[in-house]
C-alpha cells in the first residue's frame, strides 16, 4: 500500500536519485548533490518541523515521488504567518499510479501553513493547484526580457542548445558594436540598446556586497502588506545559495541611490560577457521602479550583457511598459490559502513574492554539484 510521509535524513540519497532520473537525464547523484539536498530541506535556518518536504512511498516500499518544501516566515499587516514554498514536485512511474502527484500536492496543501505558493508551476502542476482551490497570479507569472546586444542575445539562446555556436561570439560582438554605434543616444528599440545610454536623472547605481544588499531588503519591501519576515540567519543562507550559480555567471549586487546617498532601489543579477544576465531580484522604493529598472539595464549593459531576463512583480510591471521590455510565460506563480485576506493581498499586488521570496535562489536552478 502506498504512503505519503515527511522526508527523513535517510531518504535523501533516494530522493537525490529520483531527482536525477526525473530532471537530470539519469545522471548518478553526486555526494555534493546529496549533501546539498539535506542542507536545503532539513538543516537550513528557518526550517519548520511541521512544514516538511514529503515523500511518496509506493506499494513496493520504494520512494517514487517527492515534493520539496521550504518554510518562509512572513508578516501581514503586522501579523506573523507561516508560509510554505512548494519546490520540485516529481513522480516516477506515473503510469502505475497516475494520481501520485495530485496526492502529494494535496497532502502538502493540507499542512499547517497559512499560505502555500510556488513560482515554477508547469501547466500540469498549475491545473492541479487550481483543482485544489489554489489560484494562479498572472501579474507574478511572467518572465521579462530586454535585448541589449541583438546578435549576442540570439547566439546565447542558440548556444544554450548547441555549444559549438559560441565559436561565433567574435562575429556577434563585431555586428553588435556596429549596430549599437549607429543608434542615437535616445533611440528606444526592441532590438537593442545604444552604446551611449541616455542622460538620466540624479540616481546612481554602485556595486555593493551581499551583506549590504541584505541590509536594504527590509527597507525596500516595507511598503508591502504581505512580505517575508526571515528567521535568524535565513536571508544570509538564501543569499549564500543564490550567489553560487556558475551556469549563469558572476553574481552582481548594486544599490541605487538618490542625491545625498539615500537608497531608493537595489538589484541582484548574474552576468557573463556576451550572455543573457539572469536577474534574481529588483527592489524599488515607491515611485522609483522605472528609474531603478533603467539603472539595472544600463548596469548590465556596461558589463557586456547581451540582454536581461527576470521574473515580474506587479510593483515593477507597470514601470516596465514603454521600456521595450518583452514578456513570456514559462511557468505560473500559484498560491493557496484558507485565509481570503491573504489571497486578496496578492490579487491587489500587496504581496511580495518571487526571487528571494520564492524558489529561484536555490542552487537547484543554475548550480553545479560535480
Amino acid at each position: 500500500m502506498s504512503d505519503i510521509r515527511p522526508l527523513e535524513t535517510a531518504d535523501i540519497p533516494a530522493v537525490a536519485g529520483l531527482f536525477q532520473r526525473v530532471f537530470r537525464n539519469g545522471e548518478t547523484a553526486s555526494p555534493a548533490f546529496i549533501d546539498y539536498l539535506r542542507q536545503l530541506y532539513l538543516e537550513s535556518p528557518g526550517c519548520d518541523p511541521e512544514i516538511s518536504p514529503l515523500v511518496y512511498v509506493n506499494g513496493e516500499g520504494r520512494i517514487s515521488g517527492f515534493v520539496g518544501v521550504n518554510a518562509l516566515p512572513m508578516t501581514f499587516n503586522g501579523r506573523r504567518l507561516r508560509a510554505a514554498i512548494c519546490g520540485s514536485l516529481m513522480v516516477e512511474g506515473r503510469e502505475s499510479d497516475p494520481l501520485a502527484g495530485a496526492r502529494l500536492l494535496k497532502a502538502f496543501l493540507a499542512g499547517p501553513q497559512d499560505l502555500s505558493f510556488s513560482e515554477t508551476a508547469s501547466e500540469v502542476s498549475a491545473q492541479m493547484w487550481t483543482k485544489l482551490r489554489g489560484i494562479a497570479l498572472p501579474q507574478y507569472s511572467l518572465d521579462w526580457v530586454r535585448v541589449v546586444r541583438p546578435s549576442a542575445f540570439a547566439l546565447d539562446l542558440v548556444a544554450s542548445r548547441i555549444r559549438p555556436a559560441r565559436l561565433l561570439s567574435p562575429l556577434a560582438r563585431s555586428i553588435d558594436q556596429i549596430y549599437r554605434s549607429r543608434m542615437d543616444r535616445d533611440d528606444l528599440r526592441w532590438s537593442g540598446l545604444p552604446e551611449s545610454p541616455p542622460v538620466r536623472g540624479t540616481l546612481q547605481a554602485a556595486d555593493i556586497d551581499r551583506q549590504a544588499f541584505a541590509g536594504l531588503f527590509e527597507r525596500l519591501t516595507a511598503q508591502f502588506a504581505l512580505r517575508p519576515d526571515w528567521a535568524a540567519g535565513q536571508l544570509d543562507r538564501v543569499l549564500a545559495d543564490a550567489v553560487d550559480k556558475p551556469d549563469y555567471g558572476e553574481p552582481v549586487f548594486a544599490a541605487v541611490t538618490a542625491r545625498g546617498g539615500t537608497p531608493v532601489g537595489a538589484f541582484f543579477y548574474h552576468a557573463r560577457a556576451g550572455g543573457i544576465a539572469r536577474v534574481l531580484q529588483v527592489l524599488a522604493a515607491p515611485g522609483q521602479a522605472g528609474a531603478v529598472i533603467d539603472c539595472l539595464i544600463e548596469h548590465a549593459a556596461a558589463r557586456g550583457a547581451a540582454g536581461l531576463r527576470g521574473r515580474t512583480q506587479p510593483a515593477l510591471l507597470e514601470a516596465m511598459l514603454g521600456r521595450r521590455i518583452g514578456f513570456v510565460h514559462a511557468a505560473s506563480t500559484v498560491i493557496h490559502s484558507r485565509d481570503g485576506e491573504l489571497v486578496e493581498a496578492f490579487r491587489n499586488a500587496q504581496g511580495f513574492m518571487n526571487g528571494l521570496a520564492g524558489e529561484h535562489w536555490s542552487r537547484l536552478i543554475g548550480g553545479r554539484f560535480n
